[in-house]
């Protein structure tokens, strides 16, 4: 059964605006606070209202613009997307109005916010002790955000999923391509591949091979001129890449390798899964829920030797047979936990939960 109203809190983010489209289906009305414009063509028709809300913490206008509306619009469930500033002001808001609170974490929020700053570290404690329930992407940030909210705390494992599973298309079609689709920011340590890559070049073992660095970021302008300054010939830069591009790399693709220094269920990981590609991925709890290195995947232990873990994540990929067994295994599991559609319907059939749960409207 449908809900009749759900108010959604969150940035202006491509993950905002895909939920949003997502969740639609199953919701009457949907009532969104965000920080800037829904882009166009990506608000869904009963999409009933928006209200703009300037979530930096420095902000005294957040809580009372968003009590305010809460008390008018009366939605079913408030959902909350990242257990940062937008939880902070988003949940203080919701204080004594007796609404349903969902929480779902992104990744960073968790895993990087509290470390090393106790006033952050507090801040996503309360956040996360407000939610009557909390969705997390991987199991591993289920375990953090016990440690940070205790053992009674509800919790829900689910990801957005990819969008669909493309048909399968045979390994000999794909070019000797690598594909890195992380977004240009320290993060994602993309410094690390460009130097891997060299160490590949400089091999001379792979003279078909190229690799694509797409996406953008704040760090764009300085990889360029690492990759210049690296003297590297088979490299190509794209810039961001709309999504139907994105999948035709993907489909291109032979290995797709991700090594940031923190990640949840990167959807990027499973586009590429459910495209057939080899991940090579940096060793973090969350990529080892996906990838069983020298199963379906690779697992680079040792960055310093990145570029040893590339070639044999190529060497593997080369070989078209087995490259179809992993790509066949891959997407078993894409379509079995990671498919939008499916898991839309499963954070509806929570919010229906939430309504009918009793311990969610007895909060101070």
């Amino acid at each position: 059964m449908k809900i009749k109203r759900l108010l959604l809190v969150g940035s202006a983010s491509v993950h905002t605006w895909r939920y949003l489209e997502g969740i639609a289906a199953h919701v009457d009305e949907i009532w969104l606070a965000t920080n800037a414009e829904v882009p166009e063509g990506r608000r869904p028709a009963n999409l009933a209202g928006v209200l703009r809300v300037d979530f930096r913490f420095s902000s005294f206008s957040a809580v009372g613009k968003l009590r305010g509306w809460m008390k008018s619009v009366k939605p079913d469930v408030v959902h909350i997307h990242q257990a940062n500033s937008v939880a902070w002001h988003a949940t203080r808001a919701a204080r004594g109005l007796n609404i349903p609170l969902m929480l779902t974490t992104w990744g960073s929020d968790v895993l990087l916010l509290p470390e090393g700053n106790p006033l952050m570290a507090q801040m996503v404690k309360s956040n996360l002790a407000s939610a009557d329930l909390i969705t997390s992407d991987s199991l591993y940030m289920a375990a953090k955000i016990r440690e940070l909210a205790g053992s009674s705390k509800r919790i829900a494992i689910l990801n957005y999923g990819m969008d669909a599973l493309p048909e399968a298309a045979p390994s000999a079609t794909k070019a000797k391509r690598v594909l890195s689709c992380r977004l240009h920011k320290k993060l994602y340590r993309i410094d690390t591949i460009l130097r891997a890559w060299a160490g590949v070049e400089a091999s001379g073992r792979y003279p078909h091979w190229r690799l694509t660095v797409a996406a953008s970021g704040d760090q764009s302008e300085a990889l360029q001129e690492l990759a210049a300054t690296l003297k590297l010939e088979r490299v190509d830069f794209t810039g961001f890449v709309p999504a139907a591009e994105l999948a035709a790399l993907y489909r291109d693709s032979r290995v797709f390798v991700s090594v940031p220094k923190s990640d949840a269920t990167s959807i990027s990981l499973l586009e590429a899964m459910g495209h057939g590609c080899l991940p090579l991925l940096s060793n973090l709890p969350a990529n080892l829920e996906w990838v069983i290195d020298g199963l379906n995947g690779r697992i680079a232990e040792d960055l310093g030797r990145l570029d040893a873990a590339l070639m044999q994540a190529m060497d593997a990929a080369t070989d078209n047979e087995q490259l179809d067994e992993i790509a066949t295994l891959n997407r078993k599991l894409v379509s079995k936990k990671a498919l939008h559609r499916d898991n839309m319907a499963q954070f509806a059939a929570l919010y229906g939960e939430l309504l009918h749960s009793p311990e969610s409207h007895l909060k101070s």
